[in-house]
């Protein structure tokens, strides 16, 4: 029952298979036997089980709530969730209760879907790999599967792989079966990577098709809430509900007039598939590029158009994208001063003493190294070298995907990561920087350019 689709589980409760109660203690259930994975910061069995029953109510009534009335879900870590710990898996927020929903996370509740959880991350989802938050790294699913263990030769539990990042909790909850879809967010391929590394599906939709409202911030800018599901058809459904104009984010658009849905027997044979040219990088594996290519057959076969594209200006992406994110990091951190609320050093020396405590205790390496060189591109000195060049660059980038979508082209293939998910080992040998900067190297163009994009866990 657990692995079912969205669609097929929601059938299933209408028609009396099974009830949302027993829905929800099977992923709970679930949640316990897979603790091992770490990819839950905080379970909520009351809430859930509470929900749970009240959508049993509803659907006994024959009047439930919507397609995902009963449905199990889970929440990244840095959603604002009304009474439940929110700590973007930082010792700056480890107590922080919000007093409200992020809109995205209450559509889903007004839809009857039941919350399981909040997910584990990478510290304030600044990470490619979820190792690098308080509350320790996010094991992938897969490290535990037969194939893997086989072709690998591990004999114990010391050789796992990563999830991703920085959403890893979020892609492991779903290729658990503990969640039917998770939220994630994105700001330079932090659901997708996860997708493509846990074998899931990944949505990042078009900046401003989703609310921001009650996402903790990373860069303003390219922020976006993400989808994890384990079928392209789930994360339709889920984008139809969650989509649309929020008067309390002043970025959102009004959702698309056309239908959302996605149709099993969809003819590609209208479409024009294009191939960056530039993605062709260093470090692609060579099973990466071979999946690539496969794919991209497989859609020529079926009568797709596939041709070659060029946008120009990815190789200046990931250089352009470090820049504005850790001058938005800079300035969305500042909020954080131990003062407001968050962690407060007992520091008492002095006001300006408690904040620097503070903020040291509260936040990690990685957090506390973006902000200082976020800090240093917005110095007077420095301003227009790099943050205002990075900018310009940014349009450039923008304007190629535009170029490319002008010429006739309808979607691009590309890969999300350069290869498969990295052992923990492997991973940690070099810094955050050096792995966001692998990591993201496929994906950041798109949150630069604002455009939506969908990564297949099976074609990495």
């Amino acid at each position: 029952m657990l692995s079912l689709t969205i669609k097929e589980v929601s059938l299933a409760l209408r028609e009396g298979k099974i009830s949302p109660l027993e829905l929800c203690r099977k992923c709970l259930k679930r949640i316990k036997k897979t603790q091992h994975l770490n990819a839950y910061i905080t379970v909520t069995e009351e809430l859930a089980l509470k929900q749970a029953e009240e959508a049993e109510s509803r659907l006994l009534q024959g009047s439930p709530k919507g397609i995902l009335d009963g449905i199990p879900f889970a929440v990244k870590d840095n959603f604002c969730t009304e009474n439940i710990r929110t700590t973007c898996a930082s010792r700056m927020l480890k107590d922080f209760l919000p007093p409200y929903n992020a809109t995205v996370v209450q559509k889903l509740l007004d839809q009857g879907a039941v919350l399981v959880g909040k997910t584990n991350m990478d510290e304030f989802a600044m990470g490619s790999g979820s190792t690098d938050g308080v509350f320790g790294p996010v094991r992938n699913p897969w490290s535990y599967a037969a194939p893997y263990r086989e072709q690998s030769g591990a004999e114990d539990d010391s050789e796992w792989v990563i999830t991703g990042g920085s959403s890893g909790g979020s892609g492991a909850a779903v290729t658990s079966l503990t969640s039917f879809l998770a939220l994630g967010s994105d700001t330079g391929g932090s659901t997708r990577n996860p997708g493509a590394l846990c074998g899931a599906v990944a949505l990042k939709p078009t900046y401003g098709l989703l609310s921001r409202h009650g996402l903790i911030p990373l860069v303003n800018s390219m922020d976006v809430p993400g989808i994890v599901t384990r079928s392209t058809s789930d994360a339709a459904i889920v984008l139809e509900v969650l989509q649309g104009r929020d008067l309390k984010d002043s970025t959102t658009v009004q959702s698309p007039t056309s239908h959302a849905g996605f149709s099993e027997d969809f003819d590609v044979r209208n479409l024009c598939v294009g191939i960056p040219k530039e993605y062709h990088a260093p470090g692609l594996s060579q099973e990466t590029l071979a999946q690539w290519s496969r794919l991209a057959d497989l859609l020529e076969g079926a009568g797709a158009r596939v041709r070659e594209v060029s946008l120009p200006h990815t190789q200046h992406s990931i250089v352009c994208y470090h820049v504005l994110c850790c001058a938005e990091v800079a300035s969305n951190m500042a909020r954080f001063d131990g003062l407001e609320y968050g962690h407060r050093s007992t520091e008492d020396s002095s006001t300006d003493a408690m904040y620097a405590a503070s903020r040291h205790e509260g936040f990690n390496a990685v957090v506390r190294g973006r902000i200082l060189s976020g800090n240093f591109f917005l110095l007077q000195q420095n301003y227009e070298r790099y943050f205002l060049k990075a900018q310009q660059v940014r349009r450039l980038i923008a304007e190629d995907f535009e170029h490319a979508f002008s010429a006739g082209v309808d979607v691009l293939l590309t890969p999300t990561t350069l290869s498969d998910a990295a052992s923990y080992s492997h991973f940690i040998q070099e810094d955050n920087r050096t792995r966001s900067t692998q990591e993201d190297v496929f994906t950041q163009p798109a949150n630069l350019a604002g455009t939506g994009r969908t990564p297949h866990g099976g074609t990495r």
